[in-house]
């Protein structure tokens, strides 16, 4: 992540940054973001691009300032043009309905599942499989789908279940009789 930290990062107009000591926030037309750098890493704005740099070549400081770059990256991004997971449920009788802003799947279990938005997210589905996921926090809208997928993993047998849109599952072939 070393030579990835050395880029600088753009900022678009619209979009206002404010550096407190190793607190970033960027507000954007899409809402504010603000996130806290880890100590030894220091961030700096000149003029419309933020430079990130690190104190030393040491192993952790090389690590933490790819990282450092990468939030501050993607908090630019999310404020600007927010981000979007798309999701599909393969199974028959497998399906997800919006409930209010909330997702409410049929998954096979004896009981439907509900899914609250948090704060800054919103749910879309097309059709009784397909669903997205929005918002402008990059983590928060991968942690979302990334329970979501949990809730019924892809079968490797059947092919049954939760998966991101376009993602391949490796099929195994079942016992074979006697």
């Amino acid at each position: 992540m070393s030579r990835i930290g050395f880029a600088p990062v753009s900022v678009p107009s619209g979009v206002t940054v404010t550096i407190n000591g190793q607190n970033v926030e960027v507000k954007g037309p899409k809402g504010t973001l603000n996130t806290d750098i880890p100590a030894p890493i220091a961030v700096a704005q000149e003029g419309d691009e933020i430079i990130v740099s690190r104190p030393d070549d040491h192993r952790k400081n090389r690590s933490l300032h790819g990282l450092s770059r990468s939030l501050v990256n993607n908090m630019v991004v999310g404020v600007t043009e927010g981000y979007t997971t798309k999701m599909e449920i393969f199974g028959v009788g497998y399906r997800v309905q919006l409930k209010g802003k909330d997702l409410e799947f049929s998954l096979g279990y004896s009981h439907p599942i509900l899914i609250k938005a948090d704060e800054g997210i919103t749910f879309a589905v097309d059709g009784n499989t397909k669903f997205s996921i929005s918002g402008i926090d990059k983590q928060k809208v991968g942690q979302i789908a990334a329970n979501i997928r949990g809730l019924r993993k892809d079968d490797p047998y059947k092919g049954k279940g939760i998966r991101y849109e376009g993602e391949q599952v490796r099929r195994k072939v079942g016992k074979t009789g006697k």
